[in-house]
């Protein structure tokens, strides 16, 4: 039988994987927050289901492309709202 870990063994546990973290390249963050947050998913199954989903790996269409121009020239114009202002008017014409 195992048995329980005492609390100054999982505090040096857990100042390593910080260490690790810490140690890091850049390009690397992204991948190991995954990981982390896979390993801390694994009692919730919607969150596993959603972190193990496939990426999205189909071409963008020209009708896509349109309308990601189109978002991002409205972002240049400041044809933008925050998310405050959408809250509020959301509410207003309940």
């Amino acid at each position: 039988m195992a048995q329980a870990q005492t609390k100054p063994q999982k505090s040096k546990r857990r100042e390593r994987l910080h260490q690790l973290v810490d140690q890091l390249p850049q390009k690397n963050l992204s991948a190991a927050h995954r990981l982390l947050e896979q390993l801390k998913a694994d009692d919730d199954p919607v969150l596993r289901a959603v972190l193990n989903a496939p990426l999205d790996d189909e071409p963008v269409t020209e009708e896509e492309e349109a309308a990601i121009a189109e978002a991002r020239a409205d972002i240049r114009a400041g044809r933008v709202y925050s998310h405050e202002e959408v809250k509020r008017h959301i509410l207003k014409n309940r």
